[in-house]
Order: C-alpha cells, then structure tokens, then sequence
C-alpha cells in the first residue's frame, strides 16, 4: 500500500486506518482529492478558514495546511466517522502539522459561520450528502462550494441536490476518472427528511434513522433475518451489538432478555446517535441498562469482559469493497469475550465467513440460514 501522496505539489505520508488492515491496494487519497487540492490552490489560495466535509482519512486536511506557508490557515473537519477523524489526527501528526489550526466536529454538530471556503468529498449516502446541503442552506452569507467525487458517482440527482438546498451547480472536465461541483451557499433555509422515523414490524416500538444510518427507512432484510435468531432469557449477560447501526438488534435483544447490559458500538457518531434515541424512545427504562459508544470496532474495550458479541459486519469501507473490517471485529471480539463467551453474526452466504471464524475460533456452527444469509455462532474456548 502507498503511503506517499503528491497534493498541490507537496508531498505527504498519509496512512489509511486502520493502520493493520490487510488489503494493501487501498490508499488514503483519491484523484478527487488531487484534483480539488489543485483547483483550490489556484484559484482560493487566500482562503483563511476552510470548512470540510467527509474527509475521508485526513488528505485533504494535511494538503490544506501543507499549502499555507503562513501558518494562517484553519482547517474545520466535519465528520460521521470516527475512524476517518483519528486518521485525520494522525495524518496531521505524521507530518508535523498538528500544531496547525484543526477543528474536529461530528456530524451531529453545529457548524462554524465564519468560514470563507466549503470543500466537500461526495459521501456514498445520497441522503448524507442532503443532510449536509440542508445545513450549508441555513449559512446567511454566500460562501464558495466546491465538491469532489468520482465522476461515476456524481449523477443528476446529485446536481439536484444542490439546486434544491444551495446554488445552482456547474461542473467541471472528468480529470482521472474525477470531477469536481461549483456552488455557493444561499440563505435557502431547507430543512431535509431526517431523521426519520417508521414501525418496526411484529413490534411496538419506532426507530429513528439519522441521514448516515444504513437502511434509513425500513427494517433492512439481514436485520429482519437476523431477528429470527437473538438470543433470550433471564441471564445477566454483558451484550455487545458491534456495527450497532440504529440499534435495531440491541434493542430487540433488551426485550427479549430482560436482566443483559447491551452496549451499543458503531463508528458512526449518527449510528450511535440514533441507537441510543431508539433505546430512549421505546424501552426509556432499559437506558441505564445500555451504554452507547463511538469507536473503532472493539479498539480499547478490556478483555475478557463481555459475554456475547452480535454482529452484521460491513463489507464495504465508504466506497471501498474490503472484508478487513469484518476481520478486525471478529479477532476483536475474541480478544473482548470472556471463555465461554459467543460471537454470533450473520452475513451474506458468499463472504464464507464461517471458513473465517474456524481459523480464529477453531468452531463455528450454523445457526439459520436462507438464500442469502446465514446466521453463524462461534465460541471462545479456554
């Protein structure tokens, strides 16, 4: 995997996190961010407080600042990944510019007023990207916006989405495969869809999606299949619902076992948001049952601690088809159960994820499985 990336005629050392995963043809950049990094150091070299969305590992803050040979320049990140923020700090650190002037906001954050300059790097979730031109349309003052992407990616709905929250686009020349959007805020005052909210089938209870949340408005058909199979009774275990997304599973886990501590994990800061409102919203008196947090997989929880880990591992980073996070939450979720504890997942049935699980584990056993998925369970032993 490279890690020497040429911006704006500097170059930097920019690492992909995690910094262990296996797939070495993934980098920390793209050739958006090559061609964004040159338009804006031809054409807004005087910019004084660059806002930016999606970043994805921290290039386009560290190009930012490698171009501001003043040191005058402040950088504003606004981020849903948590693993995409501690690359940027990284990033920043392993080429001496932390002292530089960085803000990291999540993406349930307010966002800064004073800025004179807006770069956003195209999420892979349309609703995303509206939820963000809903917050650009509330700016009272007109601020350049420049957007990067894959040109496949960029389509006319993406354009649409502009027009409605902020200023008419244009475009640029495809260079590399990339293209770049022009606009400008506009005191529109949009408001967007999200969250939402919908009934979850054979059940009482109402989840609210946050824009970033897979499967935003209805029960997805893994979720669903994966229902069929959680565990219940009356044991006090310690249960971990690891890429929680909404929540979905943990909460329908508390219903079921009455006496577990379910904690909810996602690195997305409107996953974990969402999962912790629907815990609060349908079963209020669970909530001091539960603990909500935003990590890098199971990165820093104590060993030996919990006692079941549910799971529907991604396969996919942002646009990147990659199995690598679904290795780190298993090896992870050995290192965090107790001996005897259980990882359950469910995946589809062509990731053989089971051939997985033997070499880590030594077991694995299907527990359900239909045309699409199957419903694994392995245990740590010794």
């Amino acid at each position: 995997m490279t890690t020497e990336a040429v911006l704006g005629g500097h170059t930097l050392t920019l690492h992909r996190f995690p910094l262990d995963q296996k797939n070495r043809s993934l980098q920390a950049w793209d050739s958006a961010d090559e061609y964004l990094i040159e338009h804006i150091q031809n054409e807004h070299a005087n910019a004084k407080h660059v806002l930016v969305l999606n970043d994805g590992f921290g290039a386009l803050s560290c190009a930012l600042h490698a171009l501001d040979t003043q040191n005058s320049l402040k950088v504003t990140s606004f981020n849903d990944s948590y693993v995409s923020q501690q690359a940027c700090l990284y990033n920043l650190e392993e080429n001496e510019l932390e002292s530089r002037q960085t803000e990291l906001l999540d993406s349930l954050s307010d966002l800064p007023s004073d800025v004179d300059l807006i770069v956003i790097k195209i999420p892979k979730n349309a609703g995303f990207l509206q939820y963000q031109l809903s917050l650009l349309s509330q700016f009272e003052n007109d601020v350049p916006v420049i957007a990067a992407g894959k040109a496949k990616e960029i389509h006319t709905s993406t354009l649409k989405s502009f027009s409605h929250f902020i200023a008419e686009p244009s475009t640029s020349l495809a260079v590399k495969k990339s293209r770049l959007i022009f606009s400008q805020t506009k005191p529109k005052k949009q408001t967007c869809k999200f969250p939402v909210s919908w009934p979850l089938e054979k059940t009482e209870f109402t989840i609210l999606n946050h824009a970033n949340v897979f499967s935003r408005d209805s029960l997805d058909i893994g979720a669903r299949f994966f229902s069929n199979y959680l565990p219940q009774g009356k044991k006090p275990l310690r249960v971990i619902d690891l890429g929680c997304g909404n929540g979905v599973i943990g909460l329908q886990t508390l219903a079921k076992m009455p006496n577990a501590k379910v904690t909810f994990v996602d690195e997305s800061a409107m996953a974990v948001a969402s999962a912790k409102a629907n815990i609060e919203n349908n079963l209020p008196e669970r909530v001091q049952d539960c603990e909500f947090v935003q990590d890098d997989c199971l990165t820093g929880f104590s060993p030996n601690s919990a006692d079941l880990v549910l799971c529907n591992p991604p396969f996919h980073q942002a646009q990147a088809i990659t199995d690598h996070i679904a290795w780190q939450m298993f090896v992870q979720a050995k290192q965090t159960l107790r001996s005897g504890g259980e990882l359950r997942i469910i995946g589809n049935r062509h990731l053989d994820y089971q051939e997985k699980l033997l070499r880590l584990f030594g077991n694995c056993k299907v527990i359900g499985n239909n045309k699409k998925f199957t419903v694994l369970s392995t245990t740590k032993r010794g």
